[in-house]
Order: C-alpha cells, then sequence, then structure tokens
C-alpha cells in the first residue's frame, strides 16, 4: 500500500508500505478514503510537535478521515472514524470525559500511525456509519464539526448570547455555525484573511472584521457592551487578547486554538476587572451522533473544501494548507 510518513519538519515521504495485518477481535480493517488536513497536523509539518509532544519516529499524520470498513460489524459500509482511543479504565473515563483521558493515543500524533495511507486497522466502538447522502469528505469533516460542538458545549452558551469566535479557519467557521444552532442571537468572527472572512459570512456569521481592529469592531456592533461568549479558535495571543478586548464582564471565553509553542499569555488586568472565566477546550467528547445529524440537517460540510489533492501528493497539500490560502485542504486516498 501507499503511506505518507512525516520524518521530519516539513520532511513528508511518501512511499510503499506493508499492508496491515488482519485486524484483531474488536477492531476493523479500513480502505482510507478522505483526510482533512487539520492545523494540529500543520503544527507536527512546520514546528514538529505540539506542546512537549515532539517527532521521535516517523509518522503518518492525518487524523480527520472517512473509511470503508473491510472487516468488522461495519464491513463495506462507509465509516467516519473517530481518532482517539482512550484507554476506558481511568477515572476520566469511568466518569464519560474520555477526551481528558491522561493516556489517550490519537491518530497521527506520537508514536500512533494516522490515516494517511491506503489501509489501517482501528477499533469497533470508535467506527461511526455515514448516512448515503453525507460523502467521504463530510464523514472526514466530522471530526472538525465535533471539536465545534465541544467548543460551543465548554463555551456554556446561553441562547439569545452574543457570540464572538476569533479565528475562521474551518473549525472556527463550523463554530460559528454551531454557535447560531445552539441559540446565538448574533454570532461575530474576527479573522486576518479576507477569504475566511467571506467563508465565515457565506456560512452565517453576522458580520466577520479583520483582525487588526476586531476587538474594537465587535464592541461597537455591541454598543459598547461586549460579547457574553468569546471562543478562540486561532492559537496566537493577539486572539486571546482580541477575545478578553471583546468581551463583556463576567464573560466566558473557551480558548480552542493550539499555539505553535506550549506557551499563551494575555494581559492580567482587563481579563481581572471583567471577572472573565477561561475554559480550555480538549478536541470533543461523544459528538459524532450529534455531528452526524447536523451534517445531515442544515450544516453543509462539503462546500468548505477548498483544494483537494491525491495521496501521492500528500507533501503538496500540506505545503498548500500551511499556507492557509483557502478553507480545508483534503487528501483523497486510492485504495487498490
Amino acid at each position: 500500500m501507499i503511506a505518507a510518513r512525516l520524518h521530519a519538519i516539513g520532511d513528508l515521504r511518501v512511499a510503499t508500505e506493508p499492508d496491515p495485518d488482519d485486524a484483531p477481535p474488536g477492531w476493523s480493517l479500513l480502505a482510507v478514503t478522505s483526510v482533512g488536513i487539520c492545523g494540529s497536523d500543520l503544527h507536527w509539518f512546520t514546528d514538529g510537535g505540539i506542546g512537549e509532544n515532539r517527532i521521535e519516529r516517523p509518522v503518518v499524520p492525518g487524523h480527520e478521515f472517512a473509511a470503508v470498513a473491510l472487516s468488522g460489524p461495519y464491513a463495506g459500509r462507509r465509516v467516519a472514524v473517530d481518532p482517539a482511543i482512550p484507554c476506558e479504565t481511568c477515572e476520566m473515563c469511568l466518569s464519560e470525559y474520555h477526551n481528558l483521558c491522561p493516556t489517550v493515543e490519537f491518530a497521527g500524533h506520537g508514536s500512533l500511525d494516522g490515516a494517511l495511507q491506503e489501509r489501517m486497522r482501528w477499533p469497533d466502538q470508535l467506527l461511526h456509519p455515514l448516512p448515503d447522502h453525507l460523502s467521504d469528505d463530510a464523514g472526514a469533516l466530522l471530526e472538525p464539526l465535533g471539536v465545534a460542538l465541544h467548543a460551543v458545549a465548554v463555551s456554556h452558551l446561553r441562547p439569545g448570547a452574543d457570540v464572538l469566535v476569533v479565528g475562521a479557519g474551518p473549525i472556527g467557521v463550523l463554530t460559528a455555525q454551531v454557535a447560531h444552532r445552539s441559540g446565538a442571537r448574533r454570532v461575530f468572527v474576527v479573522e486576518p484573511l479576507e477569504h475566511r472572512r467571506r467563508t465565515a459570512l457565506q456560512c452565517g456569521a453576522d458580520a466577520a472584521f479583520p483582525a487588526e481592529d476586531g476587538a474594537a469592531a465587535v464592541m461597537d456592533a455591541t454598543g459598547g457592551r461586549g460579547v457574553d461568549v468569546a471562543i478562540e479558535m486561532a492559537g496566537t495571543d493577539a486572539a486571546i487578547a482580541t477575545a478578553v478586548a471583546a468581551s463583556r464582564p463576567g464573560a466566558r471565553i473557551a480558548l480552542g486554538g493550539i499555539p505553535s509553542q506550549d506557551l499563551s499569555a494575555f494581559s492580567a488586568a482587563p481579563a481581572r476587572r471583567k471577572g472573565l472565566t477561561f475554559a480550555m477546550v480538549r478536541r470533543m467528547n461523544g459528538t459524532y451522533p450529534r455531528a452526524i445529524e447536523l451534517a445531515g440537517g442544515s450544516m453543509e460540510l462539503d462546500s468548505l473544501v477548498s483544494q483537494r489533492y491525491p495521496l501521492s501528493d500528500a507533501a503538496t497539500a500540506f505545503t498548500s494548507a500551511a499556507s492557509r490560502d483557502g478553507d480545508k485542504v483534503v487528501v483523497s486516498v486510492s485504495c487498490s
């Protein structure tokens, strides 16, 4: 089979590798069909890791993916794949906070190979059958939609709230859509790239402002009051500063962006004076059923895909995604 393996920063090599062995009990053999490139994948590609986790051996990236099950309970069916394998025995797992499992394994991170390969094995309980009306690309985008769902849940958004999403990459755009569907009165977006502001508006944001004057614009739009909820999806200190400046006293800020370095900082004085509450967004937790429901209803995922590349051009796909000159970059995996 063909696989794309990351050896070092910027060094993604496509090569022939042995097919995986037959899947053991409780696991299925999958033929991968579509893989989305996420911002966290780009951290591995451009920074060599995330936080304290670094490239220790060549690894196959990719955690947003759909596939066809070749064996197991869904044999012959298309499936979306939850990329996180929790231990199921720790306190967090037993409390149904699987995303907080301290020993969770995650596709394409650390030592666990991800989806940029033609075939792979995965646990049966992490496979979610795709309805016929959802494409393979939409199946891959259920993972970022799940992150958006979890971020909105962590934000404690209440119906009628004014919401700010900072960062209009694909997850930010999906977060804005989920916020509207969760009862937000207005959803504002702050994003430095004009084409991504256009995408946010096309997907239902009430207004989208450039980053350089984003906080002031949001304050003007809310009559000087500020937003009730801010969800940061950019991974920069400037984005956090915008969220702080644009929030009303007593607001809640959910931090979902991943910084290039393992450090985030913000000015304490305005956050303290406003009595802001900060919450961290850790991936997602049990969101696939709701994501499939939303994707099958009023939320259209395929329109977010701006570029597609074959697996043989995976390195080009990563370079394109890193340039951020579009929205979602997808790798189409051809299976023999």
